[in-house]
């Protein structure tokens, strides 16, 4: 079971990091904020949750499965 929670745990801190730090720093380079940089200004601290954080979309439309 332990090992299961740490598994989980870790899963959690990637999905925490982004989609890459390659993905990341495009982003930066073109002066913006990743989605959760702009819902932590939006909202007070510790006044969301985020929900299903580890869900995948299974989006196909507009090349969205890439």
């Amino acid at each position: 079971m332990k090992s299961h929670v740490a598994e989980l745990a870790e899963l959690r801190q990637r999905v925490l990091a982004g989609p890459s730090e390659k993905a990341t720093a495009a982003q930066k380079a073109k002066g913006k904020l990743t989605a959760r940089e702009r819902v932590g200004l939006l909202l007070d601290e510790g006044s969301f949750n985020e929900v299903e954080q580890l869900r995948r979309h299974r989006a196909t439309g507009f090349g969205l499965e890439a």
